[in-house]
């Protein structure tokens, strides 16, 4: 059996006394079969801002686990940036959803500098986001499973590919014809996330 937890945000990690983190709140939780791929539910469960956009959006794929990749994704850039994901209040509107941004910066080939941070710390901060655009794909079939995301949190940042262009939803990747012609299936993402660097 395995354990969907819908709901993996900030406030739902706790740490004990060693910093050893504890997932919390397992009121949305399903439980279901591992050969089980996909999950029905009758309405969107989750916060705001770490939904996984099938929840809303049946179009673009079906509620399986990779659910809580896309929410650990959020979760993860959250934690690299030390600021929340969505900000209304910027001036500057490129920034509003940050995750686009960062994937900007670095299609742009910009490094982002974290004031006194050494240049290790850069490293891991840039693996951390790079880590978390692909857990945060539209299509759920895009997003890595977690075994995958681990082996890439504990590999090299060389060793990770950019991921393809972010879409908030899915009437924005409509208009992108290249984008619209990437097939799912497992054996090419895990091609695709191996194949290229950064």
């Amino acid at each position: 059996m395995q354990i969907l937890h819908f709901d993996i945000k900030p406030h739902n990690i706790l740490l004990d006394h060693l910093f050893i983190p504890k997932v919390s709140d397992s009121g949305l939780a399903r439980l279901c079969p591992l050969d089980n791929s996909a999950v029905s539910l009758t309405a969107a469960r989750g916060t705001i801002g770490y939904v996984a956009p099938e929840l809303f959006y049946k179009n673009i794929g079906r509620v399986s686990y990779k659910a809580d990749v896309y929410s650990f994704g959020m979760l993860l850039m959250e934690m690299a940036n030390r600021r929340k994901n969505l900000n209304a209040t910027t001036e500057n509107s490129s920034q509003i959803y940050f995750p686009s941004w960062i994937y900007d910066q670095f299609s742009k080939g910009n490094d982002i500098k974290f004031e006194g941070a050494t240049k290790q710390e850069e490293e891991t901060i840039k693996k951390m986001m790079l880590v978390a655009l692909w857990c945060i794909q539209l299509k759920p079939c895009q997003r890595p499973s977690m075994s995958k995301v681990i082996e890439m949190l504990e590999g090299k940042v060389e060793g990770i590919q950019m991921p393809p262009k972010l879409y908030l939803y899915p009437q924005e990747r409509q208009n992108d014809e290249e984008i619209s012609k990437i097939t799912c299936s497992s054996s090419s993402l895990s091609d695709e996330i191996e194949s290229s660097e950064v």
